[in-house]
């Protein structure tokens, strides 16, 4: 596992020299007086506000890549001498109605670009049109909304973070057993398209069955309510193919799971998931880098918005990182690194 410049290192490069290039988000919710409406210009000494509008301001991994945005605005704020701020406009819950009106507030708040994740395509589309005609652009990040006029999209292949999430449950099943799709918000794109991946994936597997996808409201408390209220009315699940890792930031399903009975393969790996790993009850994480979000986002933002520079491809892939307890030391130590202070300090010493 790499270090915290490492990852960033590998990450710019996915981005292209054109952020290399560029040279302390205060988190503020408002931008300055100066900020502008012109957004996506920004000449020497203006100040470039970066509107960050997540999914859901209670979701875990959002919170990390707000993390990475203000690192990477305050580092880019030093290195440039052109102050980067970040402004905070996730709504508490998903809604993609409330996201499209936080764009339009963005916008008339005077802000230089968005970076956004979509809780629904279709309902934020028209707002990120409507700011990119005026001057603001706009990168999304985890799910994205091709159809709009967003200039760059970074994370995960949806569908193959699918694929892989199935592979990888098919391996602890043996190739046989009544697995059940955890999925989150059913609207969300991204969450589709991995849905679909680990029905594809599945359907290579003779001795697998759907037992159905579970929705549910994207907290750690409704994720969790969802699977005891799935496996009790389908008591012959034998695997869980959990496309998000919400239910893994409550405690509660340490107990509630039973590793003799029912393998889990999940996305995503922050510190309060590991405990997972550690006790055998969730074989394999598959991490997104969650930090990178907002410091790749960040940083290529401000490419196009200071230095006029496009990324040389739309689309930034984002890799997933297997986390197991054969690197569950070295993941833990890298998240310590990331700025997360709540890692677990008997895995931080793992020899791994």
């Amino acid at each position: 596992m790499t270090t915290r410049n490492g990852w960033r290192a590998a990450a710019l490069v996915t981005v292209g020299m054109v952020v290399m290039a560029c040279g302390g988000g205060s988190g503020a919710d408002k931008p300055a007086a100066g900020a502008g409406a012109a957004g996506g210009t920004a000449a020497a000494g203006d100040k470039i506000v970066i509107a960050l509008i997540a999914k859901s301001s209670t979701n875990a991994v959002f919170l990390a890549a707000r993390t990475g945005a203000e690192a990477a605005a305050k580092e880019l704020s030093k290195t440039s001498n052109v102050p980067v701020e970040i402004m905070w406009l996730t709504p508490p819950q998903e809604d993609g109605e409330v996201q499209a009106q936080r764009i339009r507030q963005a916008v008339n708040d005077g802000a230089s670009a968005v970076l956004l994740s979509a809780s629904d395509a279709g309902k934020v589309t028209g707002a990120i049109n409507d700011a990119v005609d005026r001057g603001v652009p706009v990168m999304m990040f985890d799910s994205d909304a091709p159809k709009s006029k967003r200039f760059a999209f970074y994370g995960v292949d949806d569908h193959k973070t699918g694929v892989t999430t199935m592979s990888e449950l098919a391996k602890q099943l043996g190739g046989k057993g009544k697995v059940a799709i955890l999925a989150g918000n059913q609207n969300a794109p991204n969450l589709q398209m991995r849905v679909q991946g680990v029905k594809d994936e599945a359907k290579k597997y003779p001795g697998i069955t759907i037992v159905g996808t579970f929705n549910h409201i994207e907290t750690a408390q409704d994720a969790a309510a969802e699977v005891i209220r799935a496996n009790n009315a389908y008591p012959e699940i034998t695997g869980w193919a959990m496309i998000g890792g919400w239910p893994l930031f409550t405690q509660s399903l340490l107990t509630d799971l039973d590793p003799a009975k029912q393998k889990v393969v999940s996305v995503d790996a922050l510190p309060d998931e590991l405990a997972y790993i550690e006790k055998g009850i969730v074989p394999v994480l598959l991490a997104q880098p969650v930090y990178m979000w907002g410091d790749v986002g960040v940083r290529t933002i401000f490419a196009k918005v200071h230095d006029k520079k496009d990324p040389p491809q739309a689309i930034i892939p984002m890799e997933l990182v297997r986390v197991s307890k054969d690197n569950l030391g070295t993941w833990a130590r890298q998240l310590r690194d990331w700025g997360f202070t709540t890692v677990n300090p008997a895995y931080l010493a793992l020899k791994q």
